[in-house]
Parts: structure tokens; sequence; C-alpha cells
């Protein structure tokens, strides 16, 4: 049974036991569940619901491993040639860890 849910909005593949790396969610502490109602589609076992826009009644609960993981670092380079300009800037995404528990539908 999985579930495609967005989180943040984005929409990710929710399978139970499955780890997951998502925009950084405000005021979650590690160890703490967290729930997320924007189903978007439940398959189970073979049945697929299709939600319009989201399926009624239907829940992922996940518990946060890490509320704050830095990604890779990212290098944002503008250059225009001959023209003397160079910027070179660089950024690192946050995200929580979280592993979901388990998919109601």
């Amino acid at each position: 049974m999985y579930a495609i849910v967005e989180i943040n909005g984005q929409q990710f593949k929710a399978e139970e036991g499955k780890k997951l790396f998502v925009h950084h969610i405000k005021d979650v502490e590690a160890g703490k569940a967290v729930e997320f109602d924007k189903v978007l589609l439940v398959d189970n076992n073979g049945a697929i619901t299709v939600g319009a826009p989201t399926v009624e009644g239907a829940k992922v609960v996940a518990e946060v491993v890490n509320p704050l993981v830095k990604g890779d670092k990212v290098i944002v380079f503008k250059m225009k040639r001959r023209k003397d300009y160079r910027k070179k800037n660089g950024h690192r995404e946050q995200f929580t860890e979280i592993v979901i528990k388990s998919v109601n539908a």
C-alpha cells in the first residue's frame, strides 16, 4: 500500500517504513509524529483511488527523525562574456528527515 502525498508543495510517494527528505517543516521536534492530509492518490494492493483534488479521509502519519538537515551546496555562477560581469553565489537547501509510519485510507 502506498500513497502520493503533497508536503510543502512537493509530491512524494509514501510507503510504510520509507525515509524521505522534505523541504524544511517549521516548529517540529525530533521523535514527534506529523500528519499529512493532502493525499492525492492511494493504491491499496491494486485498488487505486484518485482524489479530486484529495482523497477524503486519507492521511499519512510520519515521525520526524531530524528536523534540520542541510543539503549539498549548490553553486550559482552568472557570467556575460566580454562584459567583465561575473557573479558567484551559493546556497544550501534545508530539509527535514521523516520516516513514514502508516498510510491510512
